[in-house]
């Protein structure tokens, strides 16, 4: 397996076992950097590196995403609704909600709540979407089926 083109490339397609792979290596490098820094006693330390590994992970997670989204026959455009639109829902609604309770407005509660949701929504979809769906069968325009078994060239 490529490592370096499964996290960091954005050319071709990947199925969903190599997607909760990508997720399997950002948990446990995350957990490492944590128990790297705890131990080390240093808080500038740990904050560093927590930051460094949150940033590549970060960058690494748009490629994963974009390829698992061209399993899916879809653009790699679609991330951005997936990372901005739930932020903006819910900090939305997160204001409306907290306006409602200084004003002890039932119905901006309401209001604020349904944009939280609408944001939950969009997070469900995103993870269905990139997490759970098989992707498109056979080729398609970003490029062969990972699922499909590979043409060996017949020997003569």
């Amino acid at each position: 397996m490529d490592w370096g083109n499964l996290l960091f490339g954005v050319q071709g397609r990947i199925n969903r076992a190599k997607f909760w792979l990508a997720v399997l290596v950002y948990f446990v490098v995350s957990v490492v950097v944590g128990v790297i820094g705890f131990a080390s006693g240093s808080e500038t330390l740990a904050q560093t590196l927590s930051s460094l590994v949150s940033l590549v992970t970060f960058i690494s997670g748009i490629f994963v995403g974009i390829k698992r989204l061209h399993d899916r026959d879809k653009s790699g455009w679609w991330l951005l609704i997936f990372y901005i639109v739930p932020g903006v829902l819910m900090g939305i609604g997160a204001v409306i909600a907290f306006f409602a309770l200084a004003e002890e407005s039932a119905g901006a509660g309401t209001i604020g709540f349904l944009f939280v949701a609408a944001g939950l929504a969009v997070l469900i979809w995103a993870f269905v979407e990139l997490g759970c769906l098989r992707g498109t069968v056979g080729p398609n325009k970003y490029g062969p089926d990972p699922l499909a078994p590979e043409q060996v060239p017949a020997m003569r």
